[in-house]
């Protein structure tokens, strides 16, 4: 699930529910693909991602490319532990370079 938090003068926040996965993805990218639009600036909460698989990974990955085609600001907030897992499974924590991807550390909990 998805949903859109669309206010005058401050980022678009979008919060991802559930999984991204092969199952979702596909249906993922068509409601997030309309806001990418230039000079807009998004804030995906990825908190609520409960599963995320190679083909969620490819989404992220499509979306912050897509931002930066579009001179479009993308941030990925309050990642959860399985995008952190998978992220890091991946070694892509400088591609994203949010903080909490760099710094998080799940094995303290």
């Amino acid at each position: 699930m998805i949903t859109v938090k669309n206010n005058k003068n401050t980022p678009t926040l979008i919060s991802i529910e559930n999984e991204m996965t092969i199952y979702t993805v596909l249906e993922q990218k068509k409601k997030l693909y309309p806001y990418l639009k230039t000079d807009h600036n998004l804030q995906i909460d990825l908190s609520k991602v409960s599963e995320i698989d190679s083909a969620g990974m490819q989404l992220l990955i499509f979306l912050k490319h897509q931002a930066h085609q579009e001179q479009a600001e993308i941030s990925f907030i309050n990642h959860s532990k399985a995008v952190v897992e998978v992220v890091n499974l991946f070694n892509l924590s400088s591609f994203f370079n949010d903080p909490a991807v760099l710094l998080a550390n799940w094995n303290s909990l």
